[in-house]
């Protein structure tokens, strides 16, 4: 009887793999795309292959052992961390969102949230969501003991963590109830440009520490610089640098640093790319323990400098158009939160964009979550990411850039004079501005929007929401983006047009050659118009004058171009066309311009509303 092996060597039975050999490989088929040649070098090959993210964190083809991190869970440098139990539940806590101008909607929604499987609030005070004195009737029937309640109130921070704080005092709760005031300093000058002194948020955390030992008093929302447009290397380095200053704050206030570090709380955002989600969360845990390092190499192991952090899903990538996509976007998103390790997770309603979310729309973000945590079992794994060359790396690289950029900031002064002086709008605009070209060449399509969109969607109505603290011409001020707006504002040309004129704008694509010929580059231009919401219509050039269209597009191979590419279009602009563009690439008399796989979409659709003379 053969008696198996203690340890199963996996794929023991063939030869090692070679380095040189996968780049061999790999060069012949670069080589028949033309990215390479036989005289290409080995060593550049993977090179060819990596990308670089917005801030600048390379990608690579591939991952090996080499790539691995070290550390076990629970021990520095805190990647691999594992969550507390409680009430024998694992898993993260599932933090629900509300900013409901009316109290009582807003109270009724709490319940309902608190008793269908969110097991925190985060509540949206003052001018994004009910008054500052109305939390009392909001919270009226929450057990503070039980539901953490989370506060995000800006300027009426203070006015918001006062009531509070009376509220758990007069119902005996001081030492039970649970949860973050909320204090963001820097996080408002952020958004607004206005700078506020530390000062209030560290006399919250010493109350805080002394009277309401479950409490928190302090936010550390990084969110502003994501919704800016910045990437996830910039999010991070905000944050820390926020991190840092209130460190200081607090211990200048008379608090320990144990103490300090446990008034505080990170709110990051995740996006619909999975893998930069779950290695900035792992990033985030790597750099707070870092400063934890700094600040008392003797104590840095001590659980209360963990980093507790809260994962939100991205606002940025949210869309009003075709929103049931932001179902899927949200999962992806809180799939990342769960692997890489958030402490607490909001889903945003799939209509966050259209106004105020409805009760389904809630419901799905609820569960979302419970399906995350009970039926896939998320939480039962410690951080099942760990091991993974390609996230192991990407981690390290990804915390590697924030502290280069956390260390900026602080050379620059600190994080508010960063803001003040526009060194970190800067900054941001810049990785703005290369997102915004991949988005409007499709390099990073929005499903729904810029790729496969519905024209015929009827969007469902929602009550306006609340606008949120927004940017000031105060210098620091950062502006809010949204991935999909280009587009969207397209949409929105094309749907005035329609209600105006009773027709929306069309393009007439017309085919040369057989439909095995033809349909690839019409399907591809049909889907490229509509993104702007220009219907098309298609068939042979003689058609165009009968379609209504006063734009057409020649679409078949490069073959026929060749041969009736000139007379089609001299035959469109006899029959009116205002202007021809042509489905791919290539010369030919007549043909104004070209739609291709890479193009500027955005522009293309612009110029192409400007031609049928939709109104901006």
């Amino acid at each position: 009887m053969t008696v198996p092996p203690e340890e199963l060597e996996l794929a023991a039975a063939f030869p090692p793999a070679e380095r040189d050999r996968w780049r061999e490989m790999v060069r012949g088929v670069l080589r028949k795309s033309g990215v390479a040649s036989d005289d290409t070098p080995l060593e550049e090959i993977e090179g060819l292959l990596t990308r670089d993210s917005y801030d600048g964190v390379p990608v690579a083809a591939l991952y090996t052992a080499a790539d691995a991190a070290p550390g076990r869970p629970g021990l520095a440098p805190r990647l691999r961390e594992v969550r507390p139990e409680g009430e024998g539940l694992a898993g993260w806590d599932v933090r629900q969102r509300h900013a409901h101008p009316d109290p009582a909607a807003t109270r009724e929604a709490v319940l309902a949230d608190l008793e269908n499987g969110a097991t925190s609030l985060w509540l949206e005070l003052g001018q994004a969501g009910p008054p500052v004195d109305a939390l009392a009737e909001v919270l009226r029937g929450v057990h503070l003991n039980l539901a953490p309640v989370v506060l995000d109130a800006g300027a009426d921070t203070g006015r918001a963590a006062e009531a509070f704080l009376a509220l758990a005092a007069g119902r005996g709760q001081a030492a039970e109830a649970a949860g973050n005031l909320g204090a963001d300093p820097l996080g408002l000058q952020a958004r607004t440009g206005t700078a506020a002194p530390l000062g209030e948020a560290a006399a919250l955390a010493v109350r805080c520490a002394r009277g309401f030992p479950r409490m928190r008093a302090i936010t550390v929302d990084a969110t502003p610089y994501h919704d800016a447009g910045g990437g996830d290397a910039e999010e991070l380095g905000a944050a820390i640098a926020a991190g840092v200053a209130y460190l200081r704050a607090l211990t200048d206030a008379g608090l320990g640093l144990d103490e300090a570090f446990g008034q505080l709380e990170f709110r990051l955002a995740v996006n619909a790319d999975q893998f930069m989600s779950i290695a900035k969360l792992r990033a985030a845990r790597r750099l707070w323990a870092r400063v934890a390092e700094v600040c008392d190499p003797a104590g840095a192991a001590g659980d209360a400098r963990i980093a507790r952090l809260h994962a939100v899903t991205s606002s940025a990538m949210m869309t009003r158009r075709d929103p049931w996509v932001n179902m899927l976007r949200t999962t992806v998103a809180a799939f990342a939160a769960g692997v890489g390790g958030a402490d607490a997770v909001t889903v945003q309603p799939f209509d966050a964009r259209l106004g105020l979310p409805d009760d389904f729309a809630r419901r799905i973000a609820r569960n979302t979550q419970t399906l995350l945590l009970e039926e896939s079992s998320l939480a039962r794994v410690v951080d099942p990411a760990g091991g993974s060359w390609y996230v192991e790396r990407l981690t390290e690289e990804l915390a590697q850039a924030a502290w280069a950029w956390f260390t900026e900031i602080e050379k620059a002064g600190g994080l508010a004079a960063a803001l003040a002086s526009g060194l970190v709008a800067e900054r941001l605009g810049a990785t703005w501005a290369r997102r915004r070209k991949d988005l409007a060449c499709r390099k990073a399509p929005l499903t729904g929007v810029s790729e496969f969109p519905n024209l015929a969607e009827k969007l469902p109505e929602r009550a306006p929401a609340p606008a949120p603290a927004g940017p000031s011409a105060a210098p620091g001020g950062l502006p809010v983006v949204r991935y999909a707006q280009d587009f969207e504002a397209l949409r929105d040309r094309s749907d005035a047009h329609a209600e105006a004129t009773g027709a929306r704008p069309k393009v007439f694509l017309a085919t040369l050659g057989p439909i095995a010929v033809h349909t690839a580059r019409a399907s591809f231009a049909a889907n490229l118009f509509q993104a702007g919401g220009i219907e098309t219509v298609s068939g042979e050039p003689g058609a165009f004058a009968a379609s209504g269209a006063a734009v057409a597009c020649l679409c078949s191979s490069d073959k026929l171009y060749a041969e009736q590419a000139e007379e089609a279009a001299r035959a469109l602009k006899e029959a009116g066309a205002v202007k021809v563009w042509l489905a791919g690439k290539g010369s030919y008399e007549g043909v104004d311009s070209h739609v291709f796989a890479g193009c500027d979409a955005v522009d293309v659709l612009e110029t192409t509303l400007d031609d049928l003379g939709v109104n901006r």
